[in-house]
């Protein structure tokens, strides 16, 4: 989000890619004071060269691997050069570029945009990310630069206007604050696009400790003063995370990290890696309701384990050097699969999770893609491939076409290829081994090391000498019908059924305001009672029912989520089908399901004469 800004003097750097531009600062300023009415301001100032100029908006936003550069939301553009209003025009196929002429003598185009900060929560950073009493800004969202320069070669000082009483948080480092203006020291494109600012009414900063010589804050802003109230526990788990990222890669590549984590439930909820912070978006009550603290505890690891893997390590076909360049998701399961499994472990060595939770949440995981049918067509290469649609993908039909699955499914992977390097070697070396070798020594400031596949194989063979191309190509390629289970029953456990959710089920479903009957009789739902998604074959399929229903009772009573509960427990018992009466659209029908096996939620269970691989996993390493 951004408001705006003037008198702000951005030094823009540009190479000699584009000789029409003139070497010299760029000024943006960016007033935020109506953020609580969804409006941002910016005014820009970009020195130029006379002659034909294109002006690009950000398209591909690093971290989000699709081109959601929020374009339409940008409103009253207007430029100025000379003192004189300069007509522009969009390009008719590059929907993100402005092209305009820029008179003779005039050494620079002043441009003035707004920002409508949307309502709904869909799009990530481009979703909603203001209320009355805070604001996530990103910087991307209200900038343009020249086209033909790489965003490393343009350097921005960026000065911010806040509602009077806000305070806040970011990885950028204040210069100076006079008369409610603050200005940060220069930073390139890149950074500045990498580096969002957290503000609000009700803001705390809590210091997580140093480390390595890098200092580590939590910054918090919510809804009310009530939403801070963080336990002394909690603090301390947030210090372990700190101290078990550091005993995990043994380097740091930034010169100091701040979580930026919005406490809201009016703003959209996700999180967003940066090289020296991230932006991290919760319900409101995240921190001071226990089972949404259990339930979101595993954000702010994964999304810190992106320093290094991620914004350091960065995929080649993502690591393009400019905003408008496409992106290339093929090796999204290391990019995020590896970050998945790497950031629950550090959940639970860090005390965030218990090693109860770390094992419910992988048995959740693990049975939901075991019970997916998309797995027999469409393979898990595929949906790293297609990332960028997916993400935007309905719920409905989920199961059959997958989605984003190399999040999960990655962490399946990565767990067989910790557990295989430590049969390997006797459990000499580990997965840690290889986190250490490929995104660790020497500590660095942020920077970018690209790779590829076959440095993946490389850097795990010099860990434990093994066939990885095709141990990997196999997993990635596979149209099985079952998950890929190696890595859990090769930790000493397997995956089974039990008739009780576990506690982190339920915490799940309260912070998503979910219900899930997917392994009794197949349904994804909503608190409300609306079928997200069917599972194929399911009883509930083959009963007639459908995503887009919505269930107004179950066996004779009003819905709820507690009487379906029932209604399956029920079933073992009962000679009859359960029946649900349903609205679709204008019609009300009624459905029978034929159904005697009560509740079920996946769970995982030790297998007898196995070495505990997971336990040891698991096991805090910074002391």
């Amino acid at each position: 989000m951004r408001r705006w800004l003037f008198g702000l003097s951005f030094s823009l750097a540009l190479t000699a890619q584009n000789p029409d531009v003139a070497t010299a600062p760029i000024a943006i300023a960016l007033d935020a004071t109506d953020a609580p009415r969804h409006i941002l301001r910016a005014q820009l100032r970009i020195p130029v060269k006379p002659g034909a100029l294109t002006l690009l908006y950000p398209k591909w936003i690093p971290g989000e691997h699709g081109p959601t550069g929020p374009v339409t939301d940008l409103v009253n553009l207007r430029f100025m050069a000379n003192g004189k209003p300069l007509a522009w025009r969009r390009d008719l196929v590059d929907m993100y570029a402005l092209h305009l002429d820029v008179p003779p003598g005039a050494s620079a185009v002043e441009a003035s945009l707004d920002f409508l900060s949307p309502t709904t929560a869909s799009g990530f950073s481009s979703g909603a990310s203001v209320t009355d009493k805070l604001a996530v800004l990103s910087w991307n969202q209200v900038l343009l630069y020249p086209k033909g320069a790489q965003s490393d070669a343009i350097t921005y000082t960026a000065t911010l206007k806040l509602p009077a009483g806000w305070s806040f948080g970011t990885a950028m480092e204040e210069a100076s604050s006079i008369g409610g203006t603050i200005t940060f020291k220069p930073v390139s494109l890149t950074t500045l696009v990498d580096s969002p600012i957290l503000a609000g009414a009700h803001f705390r900063k809590i210091d997580l400790g140093s480390s390595m010589g890098r200092a580590h804050h939590l910054d918090l802003a919510a809804d009310s003063a009530e939403a801070l109230a963080i336990t002394p526990e909690t603090t301390q788990h947030y210090r372990n995370l700190v101290a078990e990222s550091g005993a995990l890669f043994g380097a740091r590549h930034y010169g100091h990290y701040d979580f930026l984590y919005t406490l809201s439930d009016n703003v959209a909820h996700f999180g967003l890696e940066h090289h020296e912070s991230s932006d991290d978006r919760t319900a409101e009550r995240s921190l001071v309701d226990p089972r949404l603290l259990k339930a979101t505890s595993g954000l702010l690891p994964h999304e810190m384990v992106h320093s290094w893997n991620g914004k350091y390590r960065r995929p080649a076909g993502l690591a393009t050097g400019n905003f408008d360049a496409p992106m290339k998701g093929d090796l999204l399961w290391v990019y995020e699969g590896l970050t998945e499994y790497l950031g629950s472990i550090l959940t639970a060595r860090s005390g965030l999770w218990t090693a109860q939770d770390y094992r419910d949440d992988l048995a959740i995981l693990a049975a939901a893609l075991d019970a997916a049918p998309g797995r027999t067509w469409r393979p898990l290469q595929d949906t790293c491939d297609e990332a960028q649609l997916l993400y935007g993908a309905a719920e409905a039909g989920a199961s059959q076409r997958r989605g984003v699955d190399y999040y999960p499914e990655g962490q399946l992977i990565w767990l067989d290829v910790d557990t295989t390097i430590r049969e390997l070697t006797k459990n000499q070396k580990s997965l840690d081994d290889f986190c250490r070798a490929f995104c660790g020594s020497p500590s660095s400031a942020p920077m970018v090391k690209p790779y590829t596949f076959e440095d993946v194989v490389a850097a795990l063979n010099q860990v434990a000498p093994h066939d990885w191309a095709a141990f990997l190509r196999g997993r990635l390629e596979s149209l099985e019908a079952h998950a890929p289970m190696g890595g859990i029953e090769r930790s000493g456990w397997k995956l089974t059924y039990t008739d009780e959710p576990s506690d982190y089920w339920k915490a799940q479903e309260q912070s998503n305001k979910s219900l899930d009957v997917s392994h009794s009789i197949g349904l994804f739902l909503s608190a409300e009672g609306m079928i997200n998604d069917v599972l194929p074959a399911s009883p509930a399929a083959k009963a007639g029912l459908i995503p887009g229903m919505k269930i107004l009772a179950v066996t004779g009573r009003k819905w709820s989520g507690e009487g379906l509960r029932q209604a399956l427990k029920d079933s073992k018992t009962s000679t009859s089908p359960m029946e649900f009466i349903t609205e679709n659209g204008s019609f009300v029908k009624v459905f029978k399901v034929d159904y005697q096996g009560g509740e079920r939620y996946p769970m995982l269970t030790r297998i007898e004469g196995v070495p505990d691989r997971l336990t040891e996993i698991l096991a805090a390493k910074s002391h």
